[in-house]
Formats: C-alpha cells, sequence, structure tokens
C-alpha cells in the first residue's frame, strides 16, 4: 500500500491544477445535487422490536384520523394569584374558539369541557391538535397561534405553550466558528508557517463542504435527517484537518532532509498516508458498525458521518499533495524557508517519552488510578430521553411544563398510553374498562382516563398518569410493575394490552441500548483489533490499544454523569437543568471515540515501529517516535477538542452532549492514554511489544505502514535551500 500511496502522491502534485479541477467539480456538483433536493426528513425516531414501538405503530393503524406523530400545542393557563381559572373563563374561551379557527388545525380541547382543570382551580390547559407533522406546520399556523396567546396574556393570565408546534429548532452558536478558530491557531502554532496551516484547513473545509452537500442531495433518497449532516460536519471537520496536519508534517520532515518537493509528496504520501488510510478506516468501522444496533435512525447517522470520514481520507491523500505542488516551500518553516538546519534539540515530547521510559511503573499506576477515578460516577448513569425539563426557564415549553407539574402533578408530563386489543372479547367496552380499573388500583398511578375506542371499536385508548416525573426512577418502576402484573390483567380482563407514550417508550429505548452496547463494543473492537494486527504485526499492541480505550472511555463517560447527570460545573458547560443521560448517546459516543483513539494509536505508534523496523531498539524507538509524532498527536488532540467543544454552544441536547463527550474522550484517550500509558506499557514490555507468531506472521498481507519499501527508493541528498528549489 505505501508504494501505492507514493505513486498517488507524486502523481497528484505533479497533476495538481487537474486534481484541484476535480475536487471543485466534486464540489459544484455536490451543490447543483443539494440544491435541488427537496425538504429534508425529520429526525423521527423509530426502534424496531420494543413494545413502545409497536403498540405507538399500532395507534397509527387504528386511529388513522388521530395523527400521532402529529405536531400538537398543549396551551397552559395559570391565574392570577388569588384568582382561579373559571373567574377568567372568557378569554380562555376566546383562545380556543381562535385557535380551532386557525389552519391545520384538526381540533381544540377546551379545559372546561375535557376536565383539564387542576383541582385547586388556578392551573388548565387545552390541548391543540394539528393535521400534519411539526415539520410541515407553516408559519400562518404557527402565527394564529402565537397571536391567540399574545391576546390571552394580555388579559392578565400566565399563558405558555408547550408541546412540538412551536418548539424552536436549536440555534447554532458562534462555538463552531471559535473551534475552527481555535484550530488555526493550534496549526500556526505546530507549523510556524500561515501557508501550511492555511492549507490544512482550506482542504478540509473543502471536504467538508463536499460531504455536507452530498448527504443534503441523497437526504431523500437514504432518508437522512438533519442530524445526519450535524454530526457528520463535526466529525469531518476534526478528522479532515488532523489527516491533512499529518500529510503536511510528514512533508517537511521529508523536505527537511533533503529531498525534492514531489519526492517528499509522494513519501509523505506513502508513510502518513498510509496511517492515515488506517486511521480513517477504524473511524469507518466504529461508524457502519452502528448498524448492528437496530436503530434506523443510527444506523443512517452512522452512514453518513462514515461518508464524511471516506472523503477527508481522499482528500488527505489527492488534493493536500496537489496543493504542496502550488506551495512547495511556503509550507515549511521560516528556518527551513532560509536554508537554515532545524533544530538538534529533542524537544518537548522526546524528553517526556525519556521521563517515562525510566520510570514506566510508577507513570502508569498513576495514569491507570487516576482515570479509574474519573470513570467512577459512570457506574450510576441513569438513561433517558431529557424533555422540556431539560429546557431552560427562559423558554416558554419549560414553564408550561412546571405549570403544569405544581397544578397536576410531577407525572402529568410524562403520561403513560396504554393500549387495548380487545378484539378477541366478548364485550370489548366492558375489557377495556376492566383493564382501565385494575391500572387505576396500581400503586404509582394517580388516574386512568376513560377508553377511548377506533372506528371499529375493538381497540382503545386509556391514559395513565403516574405520580411521579417521567424521568423518576420511580416511574419505570411502575411501568415494570405494570407488564409484570400482564398476564393476570389480560387473564380476568378477556383482553391484551401494552403500554407505550414517551415515557414508556424512553424507557424501553434505554434498555435496548444497554442490551446493545456489549454486543456493538465487541463487534468493533474484534474487528479494529485485526485491523491494527494487520498495521503493526503485533499480538500486544492492539491488545493494549483496546484497553487503553476502555479507560478514555469509561472517564469520558464519568465526566459526562458528572456534568450532565449530577451537575456539577453544569453552568459552565452551558447545561441548563441536570437530567438523565440520552439513551442513544452511550453506543453513539463508544463507536465515534473508539474510531478517534485508534487515530492516534496508528499515527503515535507507527512512527515507534517505523524507527523499530529500521533497526532501533525499542525503547529508543519509543523517544523516536515521540520526537517525531508526539508533538503532531498533540496539536491533532486540541484541534479536535476545540472542534468538539464548539458544538456545545446553542446546539440542541443531542449535540451538546456528543459534542462534550468526544471532547472529554480525545482529552483523556490521547493526553493520558496516548501520551502516558502507551510509552510506558511499551517501555514495560520492551521487544515482547512486537511479538508475532511466526505462523501469524506468514498468513497476514504486508501493509507496509512504516514506508519500508520507499526507505532506498531516492535516498535523499543534503538538505538545499529552500530558495534554490525549483517546482518539479
Amino acid at each position: 500500500m505505501a508504494t501505492f500511496l507514493y505513486r498517488l502522491g507524486r502523481g497528484a502534485f505533479r497533476w495538481r491544477r487537474w486534481v484541484v479541477l476535480l475536487w471543485l467539480a466534486a464540489l459544484a456538483a455536490a451543490f447543483v445535487g443539494a440544491q435541488s433536493a427537496g425538504k429534508a426528513p425529520s429526525d423521527s425516531f423509530s426502534m424496531p422490536g420494543i413494545e413502545s414501538q409497536r403498540a405507538f405503530d399500532h395507534v397509527n393503524e387504528k386511529f388513522p384520523g388521530a395523527a400521532a406523530d402529529g405536531a400538537d400545542a398543549r396551551v397552559v393557563f395559570t391565574a392570577p394569584p388569588g384568582q382561579k381559572i373559571t373567574e377568567n373563563r372568557v378569554p380562555v374561551d376566546a383562545l380556543v374558539a381562535r385557535v380551532a379557527k386557525g389552519p391545520q388545525v384538526a381540533g381544540v380541547e377546551s379545559p372546561f369541557e375535557d376536565g383539564a382543570v387542576s383541582k385547586d382551580g388556578s392551573t388548565a390547559f387545552a390541548t391543540v391538535a394539528y393535521k400534519v407533522t411539526t415539520d410541515d406546520l407553516t408559519e400562518a399556523s404557527k402565527d394564529a397561534l402565537r397571536a391567540a396567546v399574545e391576546q390571552a396574556r394580555g388579559t392578565g393570565l400566565t399563558v405558555e405553550v408547550g408541546g412540538s408546534a412551536l418548539e424552536a429548532d436549536p440555534a447554532g452558536g458562534v462555538g463552531e466558528i471559535l473551534g475552527i478558530g481555535v484550530a488555526a491557531v493550534v496549526l500556526l502554532i505546530t507549523f510556524g508557517s500561515l501557508a501550511a496551516a492555511g492549507l490544512s484547513l482550506v482542504t478540509a473545509i473543502i471536504g467538508v463542504f463536499v460531504s455536507l452537500m452530498s448527504i443534503t442531495a441523497l437526504q431523500n433518497v437514504f432518508d437522512l435527517s438533519p442530524s445526519t449532516g450535524e454530526l457528520a460536519m463535526m466529525l469531518g471537520v476534526a478528522v479532515a484537518i488532523d489527516y491533512a496536519l499529518f500529510v503536511v508534517s510528514r512533508y517537511r520532515e521529508e523536505r527537511g532532509r533533503g529531498h525534492e518537493p514531489r519526492e517528499a509528496a509522494g513519501l509523505a504520501a506513502g508513510t502518513a498516508g498510509t496511517a492515515v488510510v488506517f486511521a480513517g478506516l477504524t473511524v469507518v468501522i466504529a461508524l457502519i458498525g452502528l448498524s448492528v444496533v437496530g436503530v434506523p435512525m443510527l444506523t443512517r447517522i452512522g452512514m453518513g458521518a462514515a461518508g464524511a470520514v471516506v472523503v477527508a481520507v481522499l482528500v488527505a491523500l489527492t488534493l493536500v499533495p496537489a496543493l504542496l505542488g502550488f506551495l512547495p516551500n511556503s509550507v515549511l518553516a521560516r528556518r527551513a524557508r532560509k536554508g537554515r538546519a532545524a533544530g538538534r534539540g529533542e524537544g518537548l515530547g522526546a524528553r517526556w517519552a525519556r521521563f517515562v521510559v525510566r520510570r514506566p511503573v510508577p507513570v502508569l499506576l498513576v495514569a491507570v488510578a487516576a482515570l479509574g477515578a474519573l470513570a467512577a460516577p459512570a457506574l450510576n448513569m441513569r438513561l433517558g430521553m431529557p424533555g422540556d425539563e431539560a429546557k431552560p426557564t427562559s423558554t416558554s415549553e419549560r414553564r408550561a411544563y412546571d405549570a403544569l407539574a405544581k397544578g397536576f402533578g410531577p407525572g402529568f408530563n410524562g403520561p403513560l398510553t396504554v393500549v387495548v386489543d380487545a378484539a378477541d372479547a366478548r364485550d370489548p367496552k366492558a375489557a377495556a374498562a376492566a383493564v382501565g380499573a385494575k391500572l387505576a388500583a396500581t400503586e404509582g398511578v394517580v388516574s386512568v382516563s376513560p377508553p377511548q375506542f377506533d372506528k371499529a371499536g375493538t381497540t382503545a385508548v386509556l391514559t395513565a398518569t403516574p405520580a411521579t416525573a417521567p424521568t423518576a426512577q420511580e416511574t419505570k418502576d411502575l411501568v415494570r410493575d405494570i407488564r409484570a402484573e400482564r398476564p393476570a390483567i389480560e387473564s380476568a380482563a378477556g383482553a391484551t394490552f401494552e403500554v407505550t407514550g414517551t415515557t414508556a417508550l424512553n424507557i424501553d429505548v434505554g434498555a435496548k441500548m444497554q442490551k446493545a452496547l456489549l454486543p456493538y463494543l465487541a463487534t468493533i473492537v474484534g474487528l479494529a483489533f485485526l485491523l491494527l494486527l494487520l498495521v503493526f504485526r503485533s499480538v500486544l499492541v492492539p491488545l493494549k490499544a483496546a484497553l487503553g480505550y476502555l479507560l478514555s472511555i469509561g472517564a469520558a463517560f464519568g465526566a459526562i454523569v458528572t456534568v450532565f447527570q449530577n451537575g456539577h460545573g453544569a453552568g459552565f458547560f452551558g447545561v441548563d437543568q441536570p437530567g438523565p443521560i440520552m439513551s442513544i448517546l452511550p453506543i453513539f459516543l463508544v463507536g465515534i471515540s473508539f474510531g478517534l483513539a485508534m487515530d492516534y494509536q496508528v499515527f503515535l505508534v507507527s512512527r515507534m515501529r517505523e524507527a523499530h523496523v529500521h533497526g532501533e531498539a525499542p525503547g529508543r524507538a519509543v523517544v523516536t517516535g515521540f520526537r517525531h509524532s508526539g508533538r503532531v498527536v498533540a496539536a491533532a488532540s486540541l484541534i479536535m477538542m476545540a472542534v468538539f467543544s464548539g458544538f456545545m454552544t446553542g446546539a440542541g441536547m443531542m449535540i451538546k452532549m456528543v459534542g462534550f463527550g468526544l471532547a472529554a474522550a480525545v482529552l483523556f484517550d490521547a493526553v493520558v492514554v496516548r501520551m502516558v500509558i502507551v510509552p510506558a506499557v511499551l517501555a514495560l514490555l520492551g521487544e515482547r511489544a512486537w511479538w508475532l507468531p511466526r505462523w501469524l506472521d506468514r498468513l497476514l498481507p504486508r501493509v507496509d505502514v512504516e514506508g519500508e519499501s520507499l526507505r532506498d527508493r531516492v535516498p535523499p541528498r543534503t538538505a538545499v535551500p529552500a530558495k534554490r528549489t525549483a517546482r518539479v
């Protein structure tokens, strides 16, 4: 592979104009496709194979007019202090009448006709149902609702709106721009050249735009939601900058050894480019592996993000060498451009590696103990899907949530929907009523609504209100108790039932995610182990990489629980309300962070193996690897942390958690695992670190990640001053 990529790099350098034109053509084609694409599908979440999803689908089938997935609004009224809602009936009725005439409205339930007034008379709510989904709701429909609410507020009532109708899309923050700005500064400090820093950023931006516009162009073909593009952009920016950084760094190193520009570009593609290919493959494996979880949304997000990583790899292997052809000397450090040799100091990376190699045991123990302590809070992780209670109090949705909880009880915001199938019952109405009576007698249930039947009269829907909040452990226990008592209830009533609703769905999703986590982790770790076995031709190095990753991801989960669940430092990170961790986050974070962790493993350890293959002793090879790659890996990790942290500002809760989790995972993995644990373990193992059974050595194909086949292709000459070097 090294030889192929060497030729590819030389070819891209030579035919640089054509390569740039091809990438610009790809960008233009993606742009045209994105412009002609229709509206993006919604971020609808479905999870086949769980009870709550089956019951939800059953409701949609039996009650087509109810639009179970349609937009809705819950208008909450709070009377002035010392008054009751009944004393303010006129403005409430006026709002109900006005909203009912609005466009796309299917119906409005008045609080006085629906029994939606609190016992103390201070709070009431009206439910608005729409004929269309939230994404299809027009601005005219939203404006009609807002106007009616403002009119009611003018009478002295406190009026807030919950539900999905007026739910605003998460606003993009300035953090994304700041993150890229930090990346630019890190690149400038690392390279000491504006051209080198700019080249890495420009190529990354081109690659990300190609990826994003391609996703937009294909969004209706593959049902790709907006979250797919947002996460693809987050990951694409980070890996694209890092991959370009490694190729440009190797190019500068080869120029320092005396190679001509075109030859240096080929060698950079053949060595660093090979590491980029295998690093990218580990990320792609982890992302595509999300398909084994069985959640369509995760599968689509994984595929979209994997496509962005593939584009980043192609950019690093072709566009970066091509642009180096236009700036062969400008990307060099000022000292090199003036024809002076680089400084002979070891550098901080080599000095640190030498320190670790001399004291591997205490350094290893401290690092493992620190990560273990950071991971401890993860043992108490609670999974769920934060709703309006996690939003800031500045939003109307959060204020409506709080008013309902105060007026009707904490469980009112998370009712359980019970779907009764009485098709085989002698008296369907009596059977549904019997199920309702049994549920009402269950401890933890405050009330059960009368059953509502479909047109055929065989399927009924009941609403059971818990006594506790939707995300409380007591509510989860209640759902489990109801399902555990189901056989006895069904036998007595003569009908079957299933439990659904947002609360039950969140519980079922969390349970399925927990069951899928270990198989998924085993799948991606197993595949990545084989890939790293092929790259490093060692059994212990891939094993050490996997174990180190488990330490770093555990610490990342501990940090997430500390901030988002326990609320420590929540305000600093922009978390308005602590709560459960999103159910899909652990498995999603495991996949992406594993791929990124293996990135640093490949980049750092491949230079150590290269030095070892070229004859250096194991301990000396560790120091050499840090001398050449330590500074670059540190810069790459800083760039990734900056990009991921930037997505925490102004984004939705999922993106906020993912950004924080990835930034923490990169911090712990790149700084602690790869910079501390890896050199300590390699120093302790010595020559055994590179052990591979002979029979396995004969079976494995050679990929030459260390560029051994290129070593004597063109011997380096004495370094030539850059100003005298002509373009090739």
